[in-house]
């Protein structure tokens, strides 16, 4: 490699979230069923902790108060092994589903108690399935009032359960002293395309993730943001039984598979933090190698 190559470092993201907790899985599973479910989201967090350890990644933790009430254990292993603690607020309730009051409650709680178990800042946050959008752009003032600093809550795609496609695809400011980080997509003919996690990297092939991230490193000169869900690396997790084939295809398609194509992945592309790269002085988003 020559030493004057710039090197792009892309930012890791985990969705600390369990199975049951998935939205699509609303329908059939009720909220109060919840502590009666089987937990594996602490062995496969685990996982991913000695995954990253292994390939020398340091990554960012949008982890549920949920979760964090329940492990808190879990919320110190993720800062002890220096990955940024970040907060996917408290009960997995998608943003549009609440009042200001409601969503103030749960981002407000949920900093509180992932700052005092973790020791740290929380600075950023995810709405659960990306659901801040223009019928409630609110709740960047709410996200700002309780000192966030950063939010990673719109997919600028069209979606069928979240999206708001003519959102900027780069980080931006959007309220006084709060930036939106959105996941990365590919513009292609005048629409944007879901190019980092998720259901599509299981569906397509890796390769094909791999050409649209060096795709958008080279063409747009950026970090792309990228993100996954520690039940995505469990395919011995519990079947719900009843859910629609489409839920049940989205949820399960290729999630054998899903661990490997993350250790590929790693090891494909420069990783870091997302305060590392967005929070961080003008340039951060690149390292000389």
């Amino acid at each position: 490699m020559s030493p004057n190559r710039v090197v792009i470092r892309n930012a890791m993201s985990i969705d600390v979230e369990d199975y049951f907790q998935v939205s699509a899985f609303a329908p059939y599973i009720a909220r109060g069923d919840w502590d009666a479910r089987e937990c594996r989201v602490e062995r496969n967090v685990h996982r991913i902790l000695d995954l990253l350890d292994a390939k020398g990644v340091k990554a960012t933790f949008f982890t549920l108060g949920w979760i964090a009430q329940r492990y808190p254990q879990l919320v110190r292993e993720i800062v002890a092994r220096g990955h940024e603690l970040a907060s996917h607020g408290y009960g997995h309730e998608r943003a549009s589903d609440l009042d200001r009051a409601s969503f103030l409650k749960d981002v407000g709680d949920a900093k509180a108690l992932l700052e005092d178990l973790g020791g740290v800042e929380v600075k950023g946050y995810r709405a659960p399935s990306f659901s801040i959008g223009k019928d409630n752009l609110w709740a960047f003032d709410v996200l700002r009032d309780c000192g966030y600093r950063y939010s990673s809550s719109v997919y600028p795609i069209q979606h069928d359960h979240y999206g708001m496609p003519d959102s900027p695809r780069f980080a931006h400011e959007v309220r006084p002293g709060l930036i939106e980080v959105p996941v990365t997509t590919l513009r292609f003919r005048g629409r944007n395309y879901p190019s980092s996690g998720g259901g599509w990297f299981r569906l397509l092939p890796y390769g094909v993730t791999r050409w649209m991230i060096e795709r958008f490193n080279r063409i747009e000169g950026r970090s792309a943001v990228f993100y996954f869900h520690p039940w995505e690396i469990d395919p011995a997790q519990p079947r719900i039984p009843g859910i629609d084939a489409k839920t049940r295809f989205r949820h399960y398609v290729n999630i054998d598979r899903t661990e490997s194509r993350i250790e590929q992945l790693l090891g494909d592309f420069a990783w870091a933090r997302m305060d590392e790269l967005f929070l961080a002085p003008a340039g951060a988003e690149r390292q000389a190698a």
